[in-house]
C-alpha cells in the first residue's frame, strides 16, 4: 500500500521534531508519551513516524543518542561512571553500566580506559 505525499511529509515531520528534543534533552527522564504531547501528536502516531521514517523506535533512538553521549563523555572528560549515567539520563549506574556494555561491548570503566576506543582494548588482549 502507498501511503499518501501528506501522511509521509507529516510523519517525516513528526519524527525530526521528535529527534530534535531527543538530541537536546537525552539527559532527562523523557517518555514517549510526553514527547508525542510536545510535538502535538498521538503516540502512536510517533510511534508509526518513528518505525516508517526513522527505521527505528523512540526506546532504541533514545538510548543510541544516549550511549553516544556517554562514550563521548567517558573519552574525553574526567567524569565518574556514575556521573556520566547520571549526565545521559540514567539514576541507577547499574543500569546504565548494562546499557553501555550491551551498545558497546566493554563496560564503562574498560571503555575509558581504552581512551573510547573499542579496538585498541581488543588489541591489547590479544597481546
Amino acid at each position: 500500500m502507498t501511503q499518501r505525499a501528506a501522511t509521509i511529509r507529516h510523519r517525516t515531520n513528526l519524527f525530526e521534531e521528535a529527534a530534535l528534543i531527543v538530541e537536546a534533552e537525552y539527559g532527562s527522564d523523557l517518555g514517549l508519551n510526553e514527547v508525542a504531547h510536545r510535538v502535538a501528536s498521538s503516540r502512536r502516531q510517533l510511534q508509526r513516524a518513528y518505525s516508517e521514517i526513522g527505521q527505528t523506535t523512540f526506546r532504541q533512538h533514545l538510548t543510541k543518542v544516549r550511549m553516544e553521549r556517554a562514550a563521548d563523555l567517558l573519552a574525553t572528560r574526567r567524569l565518574t561512571v556514575r556521573e556520566v549515567a547520571q549526565r545521559v539520563g540514567y539514576r541507577q549506574p547499574a543500569q546504565f553500566a548494562k546499557a553501555f556494555r550491551r551498545h558497546q561491548g566493554l563496560a564503562p570503566s574498560a571503555f575509558r580506559s581504552t581512551g573510547g576506543s573499542p579496538g585498541l582494548q581488543a588489541a591489547r588482549e590479544a597481546a
